[in-house]
């Protein structure tokens, strides 16, 4: 309930709305992915190093999450966390959390399937030279990782970039209530339209800001680990 009651100390000094609605993406979206990669960052590095019965079968999977409309997954969690569903008891829909956990279930499929393709294509003279200078499965893992870390930062941009441009789940789930649950793509979609295109275009041009400061931050850090 932390983002909630965030909200709601905002709403309490009056904060801009639109000012408002950029925190809440940020916050909502930083969230999901942050929970996205600690669950696809473990289990796609375990797909990809590891070689067990289903593994093809278990990538195939994932790769069709990764190509589901976002807006399914909005549906999924509005069908568990509504009245008559099996989490209707904690009161989620609607709330700020509620769109945490629908990006959550829209990235981690995107992050868990690009973390394994990266692993997974790691020269393998990198894991021969590793194993041959008598490497620990501990030290051969993080040799790995740090040979794909590349591409396990791209799945990070490409994740965060998937979560702070989702509309239908989001407003699927959190409803677009002013002031509560309407962020800025809600916000953008909803000037639209009611026809206010200035409103429109100032949110776009905001959202887009934000999401090429997040990427050139990312990349920053993804150059400055290749040096």
């Amino acid at each position: 309930m932390f983002i909630e009651k965030a909200v709601e100390l905002l709403q309490v000094i009056a904060v801009d709305e639109i000012l408002l609605a950029v925190i809440l993406s940020i916050a909502v979206s930083g969230s999901a992915v942050m929970i996205s990669i600690a669950i696809g960052l473990p289990l796609g590095a375990t797909i990809g190093l590891k070689n067990f019965k289903g593994k093809a079968a278990l990538i195939t999977f994932i790769n069709a999450l990764m190509g589901i409309p976002p807006v399914l997954g909005g549906l999924l969690v509005f069908l568990l966390l509504s009245r008559t569903g099996p989490l209707g008891f904690l009161q989620l829909l609607f709330t700020p959390e509620a769109m945490v956990i629908a990006q959550v279930v829209i990235v981690t499929p995107i992050i868990t399937g690009l973390v394994q393709s990266s692993v997974s294509n790691v020269d393998r003279k990198v894991k021969d030279m590793a194993i041959s200078l008598g490497a620990s499965q501990r030290q051969l893992t993080l040799t790995i990782l740090r040979e794909a870390r590349r591409g396990i930062i791209s799945a990070v941009v490409v994740g965060f970039g998937r979560a702070i441009s989702e509309v239908g789940a989001i407003l699927m789930v959190g409803g677009g209530i002013r002031f509560l649950t309407r962020n800025l793509t809600v916000g953008l979609f909803l000037a639209v339209e009611l026809g206010e295109l200035s409103l429109a275009l100032s949110l776009g041009i905001i959202l887009l800001v934000i999401s090429f400061a997040v990427n050139l931050f990312l990349t920053y850090l993804q150059r400055r680990e290749l040096l």
